[in-house]
């Protein structure tokens, strides 16, 4: 990010035309880094650490805007000599953390997580890191925790500003306008576009930049208002100093407010927004002779973190971000800590070796130059990477249907026609999926779940589809539960329920991720109780065949990633596991266990597909005889090969009529 990038003048780069030196706003760098790598790397630490990127913004904005103001004040300013400068200090960190990325994703990940990180190292060089993220958000989207670049998203909307501001500045310079007008106008239509589709459209407001700019511009009106002459002065009298205290140490409350009170859970940014970008403020506000200002963010240690705070930024998320795809689940404290240490002196390294000379020693047209073309490069190699698929050329033959593992998982499954999406009207199911599907009462098979019973469709469709007719009902994020997982869940199981009375399917086949929406399924719970009230209430509908099926087994990676790893770990031989424990969730037999217990022992069939693919050697993942075919493409949605296998299996068993 760029208030980091933005290093404030120095006794080291005096030769920079920059607001005066303030050795606080380097520390206030540091509590806002400090704060984002703590809760990146322990998120249980510091809950609220995220919000150091708001810090970031304001400082970013009153920086920039600074300079901008004071150019324009003294009639110097050069948008070729503003952007030059960005360049030069941008630039040289940006590559080496993105060409870095690429080289270490190149012998390490598989095609499809190389083939994103390439998309994400071109929208890192573009700048444009926000809208890839934003057009990737959705149910199967890859965990945030495995996005190599994720963190550049504040980046994107930094240099997006600096793109816009100084050219808005310069017209209503050009037109005598108030820049200080011009300022709250654009701030308040941020503000208010963030405060209004925080609710309806969360992501879309954490990651879009007219829901953002009102945080830097809170920085702008700053610098609008301390580039006045004199607005800050030793020697105050003892009532201004008392006031400027004071400011800073409310301003530090706010901080500890936002870090211990803001969470994940929160809508982000909307008001809670307020209290980091606040606090900033009134830090920075309180000028560089505030009692908090001097002696604890001008102290020598947070001085030199806010100086290579920006590198510091940039490595530690690819680090922590590697560090959780090596060990498929979230890495040990130690590595993290290790990963931690090795982001500060690659930080530290970048600093001294690479921005320090290209800043105080190079030509700055030379470097602006070479740079950006540098950047492009890398970024052509990065939409290269994603053009061609990841490169899947990288595996041996035997291997690369594996490592380039892509399925299409939508199609056959019925989306969104027969299998909906978490937001979409509670009877928007098409007519051939329930209501007009063809069936006689008492004939036919209703499949009920969320998207892992709308992956067992197919497989059920290909195996008894030609002797009934299967009916689907499935929509992500909701198991087939009367009265749980929210509203629209709710409603819409409702009007499932009374489907299901109307059309009278002989058979209806309950399935769902049950170990995904944190319940407890142990005898006499709550939840237990609501997924019994289900099937009574099914029954009593006058059902005559009720099945229920157990959670499929659940891996910590997606499983064509582990069977890669088993198969390179078998050390000469190379064979691709039929079976696999390691990297199994351990809570899915647990479920499936407390299910065999009560289920069994109710008026419908219960089915366990855990016994079905798996034994004391692991679980299936591939169907025999055909490592192509594997039985789940991520975490455990199956296959149309592993939903058949499934659905075989319980025509086996005779529990369909």
């Amino acid at each position: 990010m760029t208030s980091l990038s933005e290093p404030a003048q120095s006794a080291i780069d005096q030769h920079l035309s920059h607001p005066k030196y303030r050795p606080d706003i380097d520390g206030l760098r540091a509590i806002a880094v400090i704060s984002v790598v703590a809760f990146h790397a322990f998120p249980s630490f510091i809950r609220g650490g995220f919000v150091g990127v708001d810090v970031f913004f304001v400082i970013s904005g009153f920086l920039i805007s600074s300079i901008i103001f004071e150019g324009f004040e003294k009639n110097s300013f050069s948008f070729a000599t503003f952007y030059s400068r960005r360049v030069n200090r941008i630039f040289p960190a940006l590559l080496i953390v993105l060409a870095s990325t690429w080289a270490l994703g190149w012998i390490s990940l598989l095609a499809d997580e190389y083939m994103q990180l390439g998309k994400h190292i071109a929208g890192g060089a573009a700048f444009t890191s926000n809208f890839v993220l934003l057009g990737e958000a959705g149910y199967f989207d890859n965990s945030a925790e495995t996005k190599l670049l994720l963190h550049l998203w504040s980046l994107g909307i930094e240099e997006q500003f600096y793109l816009i501001w100084p050219l808005m500045v310069w017209a209503a310079w050009k037109a005598r306008l108030n820049s200080l007008i011009l300022i709250i106008l654009i701030a308040g239509v941020s503000f208010t576009l963030n405060i209004s589709s925080v609710q309806s459209d969360p992501v879309a407001t954490f990651y879009s930049p007219q829901t953002r700019f009102w945080e830097l511009l809170v920085g702008s009106f700053l610098a609008y208002v301390t580039t006045r002459r004199n607005f800050f002065q030793n020697g105050e009298a003892p009532a201004v100093r008392l006031i400027r205290n004071t400011q800073a140490l409310i301003g530090l409350a706010f901080l500890v407010a936002a870090f211990s009170l803001t969470t994940k859970s929160n809508q982000f940014p909307g008001w809670w927004a307020l209290l980091p970008t606040v606090g900033a403020a009134l830090i920075i506000a309180a000028g560089p002779f505030a009692w908090i200002n001097r002696v604890v963010l001008s102290n020598r240690i947070f001085v030199w973190v806010g100086l290579i705070s920006f590198p510091l930024y940039l490595w530690h998320w690819p680090l922590l971000s590697f560090a959780r795809i090596m060990s498929s689940e979230t890495p040990t404290v130690p590595i993290r800590l290790a990963a931690v240490v090795a982001s500060l002196i690659l930080a530290w390294l970048t600093f001294r070796f690479v921005e320090k000379p290209i800043r105080l020693q190079a030509n700055p047209r030379i470097a602006v130059a070479l740079l950006s073309a540098l950047l492009i490069g890398v970024g052509i190699i990065g939409y290269a990477t994603f053009r061609f698929d990841g490169f899947p050329s990288r595996f041996p033959v035997e291997i690369q249907g594996i490592a380039d593992f892509k399925y299409e998982f939508a199609t056959d499954a019925r989306y969104p026609e027969c299998w909906l999406g978490v937001s979409d009207p509670y009877d928007g199911f098409a007519k051939k999926c329930l209501t007009s599907a063809g069936n006689k009462p008492g004939e036919g098979v209703l499949i009920w779940g969320d998207s892992h019973a709308a992956r067992l469709y197919p497989g059920v469709a290909a195996v008894i589809g030609d002797k009934t007719t299967v009916l689907q009902a499935t929509r992500s994020s909701c198991p087939p539960i009367l009265d749980f997982a929210g509203t629209v869940c709710i409603v819409s199981n409702s009007f499932i329920l009374s489907s299901i009375k109307e059309i009278q399917p002989h058979t209806v086949i309950l399935f769902g991720a049950w170990g995904r929406y944190g319940a407890d399924w142990s005898s006499g719970s709550q939840d237990q109780a609501k997924l019994l009230h289900t099937i009574d209430e099914i029954i009593a509908s006058g059902i005559k065949n009720v099945i229920v099926l157990g959670p499929s087994p659940e891996w910590l990676d997606p499983l064509p990633k582990l069977v890669y790893k088993g198969w390179k770990s078998d050390y000469p031989l190379h064979r691709i596991p039929s079976r696999l424990i390691e990297g199994l969730n351990p809570e899915i037999k647990t479920i499936d266990s407390n299910f065999k217990d009560y289920i069994q022992k109710s008026k419908v069939t219960f089915v366990s597909i855990y016994d079905l693919l798996c034994n004391a050697d692991g679980c299936m993942t591939h169907i025999s005889g055909e490592p192509s075919k594997l039985t789940s493409w991520d975490y455990g949605h199956l296959t149309t090969d592993g939903s058949k296998y499934i659905a075989k299996k319980i025509l086996d068993l005779g529990v369909i009529k």
